[in-house]
Parts: structure tokens; C-alpha cells; sequence
């Protein structure tokens, strides 16, 4: 997974230059910010090839999904507009990719406070230090959270935007059925939503698949 090699760099840049002291702070947030800058063409790369399966991917179903539907509408479904989708999800995928050193630096310094108020207050650091040395393993976790949940949403901006060019008004909500779905999502199974009246939901709005660890998915209706 191209992300993890990312949060593997960021934890060498880290774990090769922090001596416990605010100058070591300062080199790695430099150096990371200088990562971050020199990953730009490889994250255009990686964010367009990736965009490119999920549209490859998300046409097959289509095609599948589709082989009742009349020929005028398989059509429609070919040539619809998703050029500017595709642009956006691009776009969102490099801002993702190159934010992870500068979300690892500004984790770094919010620590190192941490363990400088803890010192003041006569405790030890040592828990800060080792919070720091993981940095490479949280910057892990929160990549494989987001290739989740950006696969979800990639997937679900491509339904909807084919969906819209053949005149479907809204989908049905399916969720995987589960022991793992969420309460709220488990609520909305069956539940036919508008594609233009996304629900909140915990606090996030957005359509089924296209919110942080969600397995949803669309059913693509043509009437409520």
C-alpha cells in the first residue's frame, strides 16, 4: 500500500531526530514540511491512478448492474459527465496524502508541550518520549483509515454522478449487514435517501460509503 511507505518515512524522519529538545522539534517539523513538498508529484501520480481503478471499477459494476436497462440508457450511463467528479476526487486524494507528515509534525510539537508542562509540574516524560517514537505507527493507522474511507467515498461521488445523468432522484441505503454496523447506519437500511438531502449522522453528513470507516453502500432507485 503506496500510503504505508509514507508513514514509514515519516517515522524515520522522526525517530532520526528528536533528542527530547524543542530545537529537534523544530528540525523535524522543517523536515517534514519538506517531505511533504517533495512527495507533491508522486502523490499526483498515486491520487490520479487511483481515482482511475475506482472509475474503471465502478463502470464494470455498472455494466453488470445495467444489462436489463435499455440500450439508450447504457448509453447515458457511458457518457456521463464525471470529468469534473474525477478532477475533485483527485484533487482530494493529493490534499490527503501530502497532509500526513504535516498532521505527524503538528502531533510531534502538541506532544513535546505536553511533555514540557509534565516537567514543570515535577512528572516524568518519558510516556511523551514514547508517544513521539510511535508516531510513525499512528500515522499508519490514521493512512489505512483514510484509503478506507476515501475508497468508500471515491466509489459513492462516481455512483452518484452516473446516477444523476440517467435521472435517478435518490438510492436505497444497504449496509453490510452485519454485527459491525453502527446504529445509526443499521437505522437507515432500507431507507430510501435523496441524492441532494445527504444525512447527518454522529455528527457527519454524507451519503452511505462516503462517510470515515463506512462499509454502506448505494442501491441506485428511480422513485421514492
Amino acid at each position: 500500500m503506496s500510503l504505508s511507505k509514507v508513514a514509514h518515512e515519516i517515522g524515520a524522519i522522526i525517530n532520526q531526530r528528536y533528542d527530547g529538545t524543542n530545537d529537534s522539534v523544530l528540525e523535524i517539523q522543517q523536515a517534514l514540511a519538506d517531505y511533504s513538498a517533495l512527495i507533491d508529484s508522486w502523490a499526483k501520480r498515486i491520487a490520479t491512478k487511483f481515482v482511475d481503478t475506482v472509475s474503471q471499477d465502478n463502470a464494470r459494476l455498472w455494466q453488470q448492474t445495467s444489462r436489463e436497462m435499455s440500450k439508450e440508457l447504457k448509453q447515458l450511463i457511458a457518457q456521463a459527465p464525471i470529468g469534473h467528479v474525477m478532477q475533485s476526487l483527485v484533487h482530494e486524494q493529493i490534499k490527503y496524502i501530502k497532509s500526513l507528515p504535516i498532521e505527524a509534525a503538528d502531533r510531534v510539537y502538541d506532544i513535546q508541550n505536553r511533555a514540557i508542562e509534565a516537567v514543570v509540574n515535577g512528572e516524568r516524560p518519558e510516556h511523551f518520549t514514547a508517544m513521539i517514537a510511535n508516531s510513525g505507527n499512528v500515522t499508519a493507522s490514521r493512512a489505512k483509515m483514510i484509503a478506507r474511507t476515501e475508497l468508500g467515498r471515491a466509489t459513492q461521488a462516481l455512483t452518484q454522478a452516473r446516477a444523476l445523468a440517467i435521472g435517478s432522484t435518490g438510492y436505497i441505503w444497504r449496509t453490510a449487514n452485519d454485527g459491525d454496523v453502527r446504529h445509526s447506519h443499521k437505522k437507515l437500511e432500507g431507507q430510501f435517501i435523496d441524492w441532494h438531502n445527504p444525512p447527518t449522522l454522529d455528527g457527519m453528513t454524507g451519503h452511505a460509503g462516503a462517510l470515515p470507516n463506512c462499509r454502506c453502500y448505494c442501491e441506485v432507485s428511480f422513485s421514492e
